[in-house]
């Protein structure tokens, strides 16, 4: 092996081409983007929490415009703004998975709008949303009666309602806070959530619980919320990381962050 070459530039020795080797770096087993909402305050320390503890496995994150105030529009809005956050991870690097950080944006814009935006920057990528993740949950858990929480306003409610009866689950039960901005709803408690939860459960008989919003906090309290409850829970960032990884080919159990975690994918909730 030829020796590294040296010569003085003035007062300093420049020492260059020094030999070096090569490893699969951080993604030696998969690698994830996230599109996340200039808004959200939440989606990324919740996934930080999970992704420090499997190795191997790196994320990526670019984050995209959009209104402080949530209606049907400016969820909306965000669908052509999608292709160029999708570019800017890893440009020109191949990502596992993509996924896409607004649950009821996903709903407004529709899920398959959604995965044609990023597939025109990362067309070898598979692609998931909170609400994709939430199906493949509900599959997961084998739950068809499913109560619903979010933080949203009446319009925004009216379509994650009927986005979700209409993939053919039923909502016997659905609450909300009814906040319309992100700055409020990534401040609601954990407490606040799990007392929404408990009344969700006191008024029908529901297979699992379904949190709503990439800004609500629930991923560290889930596991014990569950199991104070007796019933499978999860929330959108909860079942998009698991979702991501699944779809990633990452089957590491991880029941300490919920039920979910220790399940599989079911072959036919893949994108």
């Amino acid at each position: 092996m030829s020796q590294p070459a040296s010569k003085a530039i003035k007062d300093t020795i420049l020492i260059e081409h020094l030999p070096y080797e090569l490893d699969d770096g951080i993604a030696r087993r998969a690698s994830i983007g996230l599109i996340v909402l200039a808004t959200d305050y939440t989606i990324e320390h919740e996934w930080r929490q999970l992704f420090a503890e499997i190795d191997g496995v790196a994320l990526y994150q670019s984050r995209i415009h959009n209104e402080n105030l949530i209606t049907p529009d400016t969820l909306r809005a965000m669908a052509p703004r999608i292709v160029e956050c999708a570019r800017v991870i890893t440009p020109d690097t191949p990502v596992d998975v993509m996924a896409y950080g607004c649950t009821s944006a996903s709903m407004a814009i529709g899920e398959e709008g959604v995965f044609a935006n990023i597939r025109q920057a990362k067309p070898d990528s598979r692609c998931t949303t909170p609400i994709t993740a939430a199906f493949a949950a509900f599959d997961a858990f084998n739950a068809k009666r499913i109560g619903v929480l979010t933080p949203y306003p009446a319009d925004v409610n009216r379509i994650v309602s009927e986005y979700i009866t209409a993939r053919g689950y039923e909502v016997p039960v659905f609450g909300s806070f009814n906040a319309d901005r992100d700055t409020v709803v990534a401040r609601i408690t954990p407490q606040s959530i799990e007392r929404g939860v408990r009344e969700l459960l006191e008024h029908a008989e529901v297979d699992a619980i379904f949190v709503s919003c990439t800004s609500v906090r629930l991923m560290a309290a889930c596991a014990e919320l569950e199991k104070n409850l007796g019933i499978p829970l999860t929330s959108s960032n909860h079942a998009m990381a698991w979702h991501a990884l699944r779809l990633a080919g990452i089957d590491d159990r991880l029941g300490r962050f919920g039920s979910l975690y220790d399940l599989p994918l079911r072959p036919d909730s893949s994108r």
